[in-house]
């Protein structure tokens, strides 16, 4: 066996440990029950920027909605915009016009998936808010590097040894 098939082989079983690990414990938080049914990989950035992106709080359930159709990156989402219309109890025309909203903005991009026989459902591509976002999670990430820096050197200072300080009147005292 070579050296980088032995690497690859560990680094697989410590990636799918990892995995395991992380599904446990949100199936201590949420039950296996729910999280057997299906779960979502999702950058809580876009939730907490969505705002400051001028993402509608409709958008952002579209964009959830279509995440749980992503699994791979080569492998885009594709609902029809009657099915993220019945999980979101709004008509289809709602869908379609906040997809076109966000992809106006770039956030999302629509691909056709056309065949001989017609039509089939688009294709959704996401490279525009990942874009958009990115600036955000980066200041994040340099926010959340320097409260540990700062918090490693709280308790790394050397605290003040304590002593003794004779009273006034000539005795011990504290």
């Amino acid at each position: 066996m070579t050296k980088h098939f032995i690497e690859v082989h560990m680094t697989a079983k410590i990636e799918k440990k990892e995995v395991l690990e992380t599904l446990r414990t949100n199936e201590k938080k949420w039950t296996k029950p729910l999280m057997d049914s299906g779960w979502l990989a999702f950058p809580s950035i876009i939730l907490e920027k969505q705002h400051a992106l001028g993402l509608t709080p409709m958008d952002i359930n579209i964009i959830l909605y279509l995440a749980t159709y992503w699994w791979t990156a080569d492998n885009k989402p594709h609902p029809s915009k009657t099915t993220i219309a019945e999980a979101l109890d709004v008509t289809p025309r709602t869908i379609q016009r906040r997809i076109a909203v966000m992809e106006k903005l770039g956030f999302i991009r629509r691909e056709e998936r056309r065949t001989k026989e017609g039509s089939k459902t688009n294709c959704y591509h996401f490279d525009g808010l990942i874009k958009e976002v990115t600036p955000f999670a980066i200041e994040k990430i340099e926010v959340k590097k320097k409260r540990k820096e700062e918090d490693d050197s709280r308790r790394l200072k050397k605290r003040p040894a304590l002593r003794v300080v004779p009273s006034k009147s000539g005795k011990e005292g504290l």
